[in-house]
């Protein structure tokens, strides 16, 4: 099992669910639903769509490396989740310069997005310690 710091006590993760990493990847997807429900609508299958799917795989890709039964397996996954999300973080990008973000929205998004990047990375770092002892 993994560990993980909440405050100055430690809480045991006894699933992915309880990984604030893939909590806080959820609230993205959530978000990023509601906000391409105001994109063109001939966007529907091009920008939006893939929007979409980058951002669903970064929970997915946490959940899928978390029960596989290997911690090299699980840092790969975690890596493809790293991976979608900067897709992820380029396409809001593009989505603001089109004006189908504001800024606001395009600011919140993409400093949940670095935050969740961050927790990827130290987690990944952890488990790499790990699996190097």
């Amino acid at each position: 099992m993994i560990e993980q710091s909440e405050s100055l006590k430690s809480v045991r993760i006894k699933t992915y669910r309880d990984l604030l990493v893939w909590q806080k990847s959820m609230a993205l997807v959530t978000e990023i639903y509601r906000l391409l429900k105001s994109f063109p609508k001939d966007e529907t299958y091009g920008l939006a769509s893939q929007i979409r799917r980058c951002a669903v795989s970064v929970p997915s890709n946490i959940a899928e490396g978390y029960g596989r039964n290997s911690t090299n397996d699980y840092i790969r996954f975690l890596y493809i989740a790293t991976a979608s999300l900067y897709e992820l973080q380029t396409q809001i990008e593009i989505a603001l310069n089109l004006q189908y973000l504001s800024k606001t929205d395009f600011d919140k998004l993409y400093e949940s997005s670095r935050e969740i990047e961050r927790m990827l990375s130290s987690l990944t770092g952890k488990l790499n310690d790990k699996r190097n002892k």
